[in-house]
């Protein structure tokens, strides 16, 4: 995980469900099969200039890419819980600038290449709230926002198909979660990632996946406005 998900939520609906406002993604489209480097629908909070906490939904390259990092091989999109306090490459952001990455489930494979069967894992809500870390870096004089997605150990029904998974959120953790307030401290540290543990296994235990039609496997060839992607094969 994850490699693949569907977010089909309307603008009006991720304002709704995030209380977000300003800054909204008003291009967003939903979409059945949203692959690493595509433009995503995030939430992160902010002081303005007042000092006051804005909430905003916004676009973002699902691609971690900070502007200390000059040079990359391949998209950086998931970050293991595991490592986000102390890898190089995260740590900033788990500190100061965490997000949610929307999603309404991912997808995962089984079997061998060239005969892969994709599963789409979801939850009882159409909108599930995956941890993310997000960064800005300025190009051409411009402010690009990028964001990866929190993995962890799977703990629902991917691990029979997939041994990690995106750490969720429950609504009550969203206000700690993205909370720009630095986590200047090892225990401001431990606190958030217990914290994150916790409700993501609670999440996990909501999920299920079923088997969906391998149009889904090529990110290329597929259109990823159909919503038959998602629909389950018929037995």
């Amino acid at each position: 995980m994850c490699g693949r998900f569907a977010n089909d939520s309307e603008t009006n609906e991720l304002i709704e469900e995030f209380v977000a406002a300003g800054n909204d993604f008003r291009d967003w489209r939903p979409q059945y099969s949203i692959a690493p480097t595509e433009l995503v629908p995030i939430v992160r909070e902010r002081a303005a200039a007042s000092g006051e906490l804005v909430r905003t939904l916004e676009p973002a390259a699902w691609d971690f890419h900070p502007p200390f990092l000059t040079a990359k091989s391949r998209p950086q999109f998931n970050a293991r819980i595991e490592t986000i306090a102390t890898n190089g490459l995260w740590k900033s952001a788990f500190a100061g600038n965490r997000c949610i990455v929307p999603m309404r489930g991912y997808y995962e494979w089984t079997g061998e290449a060239g005969d892969k069967q994709p599963h789409f894992i979801h939850g009882d809500s159409r909108i599930l709230a995956a941890a993310g870390l997000a960064t800005a870096r300025k190009v051409d004089d411009e402010w690009v926002v990028s964001c990866a997605i929190v993995t962890r150990e799977a703990r629902d029904a991917s691990g029979e198909v997939h041994d990690r998974m995106p750490a969720f959120l429950t609504r009550d953790a969203y206000e700690e979660w993205l909370s720009p307030a630095k986590l200047s401290t090892d225990a401001d540290r431990e606190r958030m990632l217990g914290m994150l543990d916790a409700v993501s296994v609670e999440v996990a235990s909501t999920l299920t996946s079923y088997e969906v039609d391998r149009r889904v496997n090529s990110s290329r060839n597929v259109d990823p406005r159909d919503p038959g992607l998602i629909e389950p094969l018929a037995s």
